[in-house]
């Protein structure tokens, strides 16, 4: 049973809008801060959005903040990823990872992560 699965990636013109989510079999869900990272071919993968086990805190890379909306249904085990006025640059494979913790903060380490799911791939085309 894979722990966490991305779907909502696709192809979309500069300016529109994505809605990503991440349904997860880890549990409880909430023992997990939550976050998103892209990869690009050659880069290393960056993190670009995380929330807290209540939701209660997000952090999001400078590129992003503004344009995208990290949050969390905990009832229903699933993280989402809203983007908008996406940018050609944004193309990317984008993951969901889930840290255990015990804090109540955000985590920003990728190294930190211990679940990953498999991505999906958002393309922005001009």
């Amino acid at each position: 049973q894979v722990p966490l699965v991305e779907s909502g990636g696709g192809l979309v013109q500069a300016g529109g809008s994505l809605r990503l989510s991440c349904a997860a079999s880890v549990g409880p869900f909430d023992d997990y801060a939550m976050g998103w990272f892209r990869q690009v071919p050659k880069n290393e993968r960056e993190a670009v959005a995380a929330i807290s086990r209540t939701g209660e805190w997000t952090y999001y890379a400078e590129s992003v903040r503004g344009r995208f909306n990290v949050s969390r249904d905990n009832a229903k085990n699933t993280l989402y990823l809203q983007m908008n006025n996406l940018k050609p640059e944004d193309t990317a494979v984008y993951y969901c990872a889930g840290h255990w913790t015990q804090g109540l903060g955000i985590t920003w380490t990728r190294e930190k992560y211990g679940v990953w799911g498999q991505g999906t791939q958002v393309t922005v085309s001009l």
